[in-house]
């Protein structure tokens, strides 16, 4: 394992997994793989944009090492999360003969992940699953926590399954080769931690935009490293979701979300739709006398500085309430959001007006 590695724990009770953060490393995976528990029947799950070179590294770097592997690409896009294509890669786990004793190995973004991390949790009642995430977004946050989901058509991740990985092996330098827009989108998600959770890892944004919109290796290994313990901490209080402490890590979330399904999935990607929710929440605590204009303004600044969009999306109020309706953190019928009262804290809001809320769409 490269020195330059941080390695971050997730610690649940009797159980506990590493994120290993790293550049120019994937080479090494095998030994994080075997190190975790013997293995000789791998499943690569990816999709057809880092196929190559990302995912056929892994199964060369797996194969080296004795495991028998076998790449299955889907098409790339949040369409991919569906009933239909989890029915075509349980019948491909079917056709391959994984059996318990197989691996299930994510090697692509958020929707890999999700999808991936989904049929590991529900093919033969649950096969150890590893994540090898290659966006941003993927990397500080859908890789970690165990979160795995497809959608239905008015829903996002709406069917799914808390289900943590054995191990997530992250290296900074597949970012390289990602696209402009996908990159700029996984800051979106960077930014929140900040809000939520850390006002000096906010100040560290500020400080070292250059250094981050140029992807410098020094600067991402520690973005994704601290955003990965900040999510660490809160997902080992509150795995499954039951005390509400996880409901933090959804800032921005539930008008992100209404975004992403109105505009059609995959036409706003999923960090651009948070970084434009992030700034209707932080309207509506304003709205609510939670924190001053100053924090609305400084957080759009910091959004835009590193490429972000934060207009609302030309999309009638009511049909964003009604899709906002259908999010998990509504209580019966009654809107609730995750709002902050000071930089680096936020907490759950319920029963917000909903006059309140059409007022916070507006810029």
């Amino acid at each position: 394992m490269s020195q330059s590695n941080q390695i971050v724990r997730v610690a649940l009770g009797a159980r506990s997994y590493d994120i290993s953060v790293g550049a120019n490393n994937l080479d090494q995976f095998a030994g994080f793989v075997l190190g975790c528990g013997p293995a000789n029947h791998a499943v690569i799950v990816t999709d057809e944009n880092v196929q190559r070179p990302y995912a056929m590294e892994v199964a060369e770097c797996l194969g080296g090492d004795g495991v028998e592997t076998a790449v299955v690409a889907i098409e790339p896009g949040e369409e991919s999360k569906s009933i239909e294509m989890a029915s075509n890669l349980w019948q491909a786990l079917l056709d391959l003969h994984a059996d318990r004793k197989s691996l299930v190995v994510a090697v692509g973004g958020g929707v890999v992940g999700d999808l991936a991390g989904f049929i590991a949790a529900t093919y033969a009642r649950g096969l150890r699953f590893f994540q090898v995430p290659t966006t941003l977004l993927a990397q500080v946050d859908s890789s970690v926590g165990g979160k795995t989901a497809i959608d239905l058509p008015a829903a996002k991740n709406i069917i799914g399954a808390f289900y943590q990985p054995s191990g997530v092996w992250i290296d900074a330098a597949t970012l390289a080769s990602l696209p402009e827009k996908e990159y700029r989108a996984g800051l979106g998600e960077v930014v929140k931690y900040g809000v939520i959770l850390d006002a000096d890892f906010f100040v560290f944004l500020e400080n070292n935009v250059d250094a981050i919109v140029g992807r410098d290796a020094d600067a991402l290994t520690e973005v994704i490293a601290r955003c990965c313990r900040l999510k660490a901490d809160v997902v080992e209080k509150d795995e499954r979701e039951e005390t509400g402490l996880r409901a933090v890590l959804n800032y921005g979330h539930t008008f992100g979300h209404a975004f992403e399904t109105l505009s059609g999935y995959g036409n706003l990607l999923h960090g651009e739709g948070v970084a434009i929710g992030m700034c209707c929440a932080a309207r509506l605590a304003a709205r609510l006398g939670r924190v001053d204009e100053a924090f609305v303004s400084r957080q759009r600044k910091l959004l835009e500085a590193l490429g972000l969009p934060v207009a609302t999306p030309d999309i009638p109020a009511e049909k964003i309430l009604e899709s906002m309706r259908h999010d998990k953190k509504t209580a019966f019928g009654k809107l609730r959001f995750v709002l902050p009262d000071r930089l680096g804290h936020v907490e759950l809001v319920g029963d917000v007006n909903e006059d309140d809320v059409v007022a916070a769409l507006k810029e």
